[in-house]
């Protein structure tokens, strides 16, 4: 399937950042309302991105129907192309988040995963997958054989973004996230996601066994505590930004848009205890701003630079 061959702003350009995942309608739920936005931790990860200026395109799975074209304009909004092939459910998928008072949610799903076997036309600079779309099946399964395709040409980052209320047991879920790991450069996850795969693990023996299994980086998220970056070489700790939480919806999702727009930034500069330190100031200025306001509305450049002021976001050179 020829899905990477249109870009954003010129027919002949070439994709930087290619997301492969699920996109949902999240319906959140208060004690007071009931609201729509669209969702979906790759989608929402790809949204960030084109609000960052990446040129970057969506492979997922959405119906013709108005949430899928919800879905599809959301994207359009940011400048992320809807990759051919995405549009091939009978309904588009949804989450209901109710919100705890704290701002956190709890979720629950009606999805349906597929994909059409794919074999890209080129490879992106990054190729970014995650969450249900890693786990669910049948879609699970064309996922890792993208991977498979993909590792060897491109960075991989992956976020696994644990959904239990959707997987099998949990010896099936570890074994899948293990199968998956060896074929990517980065694996973000969070605290919880860390003390659920590997509960009996402390999160600095999680990263090590994560980098054992043969990724580069691993990078855990802690929420209000920040988050901690791993290499075989490294263990760095990043503090959080603090601010006023409207929810933490997309927090997580924001945090790994800006981290792969650092790696376009600076791929030529590894993973240099230096370059990670600024790498993770700057998602946590992104998490930060997208905590600040309701469901998952990430930054653009330019408020991640004002967050930033005296370091800002360098320029990538794009495709």
């Amino acid at each position: 399937m020829d899905y990477l061959k249109t870009a954003r702003h010129d027919a002949h350009q070439m994709l930087d950042v290619m997301v492969v995942g699920e996109a949902l309608i999240d319906v959140v739920t208060t004690s007071h309302d009931k609201v729509e936005h669209p969702g979906g931790s790759p989608a929402n990860v790809a949204y960030g991105l084109g609000r960052l200026g990446v040129a970057t395109g969506l492979l997922t799975a959405i119906a013709q129907d108005a949430r899928g074209t919800s879905i599809e304009n959301h994207l359009r909004s940011a400048g992320v192309i809807l990759l051919p092939g995405s549009k091939s459910l009978t309904r588009t998928a949804s989450a209901t988040a109710t919100l705890e008072p704290d701002g956190s949610a709890k979720y629950d799903f009606d999805i349906t995963w597929d994909l059409a076997p794919t074999a890209p036309a080129y490879f992106p600079k990054i190729l970014h997958t995650g969450s249900i779309a890693t786990f669910l099946n049948p879609g699970a399964g064309t996922v890792k054989s993208l991977l498979e395709q993909a590792h060897r040409h491109c960075m991989i980052t992956y976020d696994p973004n644990i959904r239990p209320a959707l997987l099998g047991s949990h010896m099936e879920a570890k074994a899948t996230f293990e199968e998956l790991v060896p074929l990517t450069d980065v694996v973000k996850l969070s605290d919880e996601d860390a003390q659920w795969l590997y509960p009996e693990k402390s999160l600095d023996e999680t990263a090590a066994h994560i980098l054992g299994l043969g990724t580069g980086l691993a990078v855990i998220t802690k929420g209000a505590e920040g988050s901690q970056f791993t290499t075989p070489a490294a263990n760095i700790r990043i503090p959080a930004v603090k601010s006023k939480v409207a929810d933490t919806i997309g927090a997580g999702d924001s945090f790994m848009s800006a981290l792969i727009l650092g790696f376009l930034t600076r791929g030529t500069e590894g993973f240099a205890p230096a370059v990670l330190e600024q790498l993770g100031h700057t998602a946590a200025a992104a998490a930060a701003i997208t905590v600040q306001r309701p469901g998952a509305n990430p930054p653009t450049l330019e408020e991640l630079n004002m967050a930033l002021g005296a370091l800002p976001v360098a320029q990538y050179a794009a495709s």
